[in-house]
């Protein structure tokens, strides 16, 4: 059942209610009046209702929307964990205040997970929209100009080695596979613990690594066969169990039958991503072929894929491209995670179609680096009904395209669209952006699209803050 706040008020908050009241926040306390908003408390039902059939009006009573929704602005305005969240709250007035928990019981950090995932990828556009549709009505965002620009989001992953995947696969392999046998009280499977073994060929792989020699790439090839025989043997047990459960042949105990039930799954799953570990491993190092396809670079967060931007410092970045639109104000409209690593010519004319759905007209001003830059994209950018469009030429340029990009409008437009520069590192080092923390593609799509959203959040009180000083009487004295 979906929970709410009205309840009698407690008279042992009366004391601390009045020293809560009595402590104000330059950016929480504007926050206050757009976190009212009867359509995302409305989204936020929505996705709390879908947890079970009857969710919206049976059961125990869950978070309430408005709780939720603002622990969940706050937890990505301030960049805290789960547990740093819970933390903060029971020891804070001001943001058992401005979440409205006042006196009661804050819940624990794994119910704030649990609840936090219901919002999934819909959920958390939906509320992105909504608040782009704030800017709006309030007039901060009027879609007048346009900037788009692509970044790397890190998944929360080690660096990624041959060595270090097997040993992941056979770790969490070994895992189910004991859970299982201890479960199991006739005929359960014998599981060897090689972990221990394993860790020692990776130590061995990472110094014949160091070795540029002959006899270097020898060790390093020795110490891989002995990491590829013991992973393949968990992965070869693993198999055959996963068989005896589907045939029958191994039957849990009743009281065991949900430890057996996720084990099962675990091993379901993890089991094709080792299996496709240990064949790009063959490849890669005993065939030397290194551009290997559909390559995997973690177990827990397989939808990573490798993306080179050509900086010094890091050439090689591990989690997924993401496009991110901009308006006036520092309101970002859209944000977009392909589902490959598109060019950035390929999103230019998504960006603008998604501009014209949200605001209804095109912009006036749409500006992006030079390797959005096509002629194709150029012209539909016109066709569209953009006024001035500054996409810098690649390559040698005519003289007539070499005159335009020197013109006023052109050049004061390439100096706006470095502007984005600014807001991709304000959501990387402010909201935390830089890595994405929640599990899943799913959880990478809500996590990217929450730090978002939040920062649109505190756009907004921004720029409404600074027409209120801009309208204030100024002094005539002096």
């Amino acid at each position: 059942m979906i929970g709410n706040t009205s309840r009698q008020t407690s008279l042992f908050y009366f004391a601390f209610g009045k020293d809560a009241l009595a402590i104000t926040d330059q950016v929480l306390d504007p926050l206050d009046p757009l976190l009212q908003d009867p359509q995302l408390l409305q989204i936020t039902s929505q996705a709390l209702a879908k947890r079970r059939a009857r969710s919206a009006d049976f059961g125990r009573p869950s978070i309430a929307p408005d709780r939720l929704l603002r622990c969940l602005v706050l937890k990505h305005l301030k960049k805290w964990s789960f547990r740093q969240l819970e933390n903060e709250l029971r020891a804070s007035l001001l943001y058992r205040r401005f979440t409205r928990f006042y006196e009661d019981r804050i819940p624990d950090f794994t119910s704030f997970s649990r609840t936090f995932g219901l919002f999934g990828k819909e959920g958390t556009a939906q509320i992105h929209a909504r608040v782009v549709q704030l800017a709006q009505e309030q007039g901060v965002a009027k879609g007048a100009k346009l900037r788009t620009d692509t970044t790397a989001v890190e998944t929360n992953i080690h660096y990624p080695t041959d060595s270090s995947l097997l040993a992941d696969g056979l770790r969490v392999l070994t895992r189910s596979l004991r859970r299982i046998a201890e479960a199991v009280p006739v005929s359960a499977p014998v599981v060897v613990d090689h972990q221990r073994a394993a860790k020692r060929r990776v130590l061995e792989i990472v110094r014949a690594a160091k070795l540029l020699t002959s006899a270097g790439q020898q060790k390093l090839k020795t110490a891989y066969t002995k990491l590829l025989g013991l992973t393949g043997k968990v992965v070869k047990q693993a198999a055959s169990v996963l068989a005896d459960l589907k045939s029958g042949k191994l039957v849990a105990d009743q009281s065991q039958w949900v430890t057996v039930l996720a084990a099962q799954v675990q091993l379901g799953h993890y089991l094709p991503l080792t299996q496709r570990v240990i064949a790009q491993t063959r490849v890669r190092i005993f065939q030397g072929q290194t551009h290997y396809p559909d390559k995997i670079f973690s177990l827990f967060e397989a939808h990573t894929v490798i993306i080179r931007k050509g900086k010094a410092h890091k050439p090689n970045e591990f989690g997924r491209l993401v496009r991110l639109d901009e308006v006036e104000n520092g309101i970002v409209s859209q944000y977009q995670v392909p589902t490959t690593n598109q060019a950035d010519q390929q999103q230019w004319q998504p960006a603008l179609e998604q501009h014209v759905a949200s605001f209804g007209h095109a912009p006036h001003l749409a500006v992006a680096d030079r390797g959005f830059w096509s002629a194709a994209n150029e012209k539909f950018a016109q066709d569209l009904g953009v006024k001035r469009v500054v996409l810098p030429g690649r390559g040698r340029l005519s003289e007539s395209r070499a005159a335009r990009q020197k013109e006023r409008w052109f050049r004061k437009g390439q100096g706006w669209r470095s502007g984005i520069e600014g807001r991709i590192s304000t959501l990387k080092h402010v909201f935390g952006m830089a890595r994405a923390c929640y599990k899943g593609e799913i959880g990478f799509e809500r996590y990217v699209g929450w730090c978002v959203l939040t920062q649109n959040l505190a756009a907004i009180v921004r720029v409404k803050a600074r027409q209120a000083q801009d309208s204030e009487p100024q002094c005539s004295s002096g």
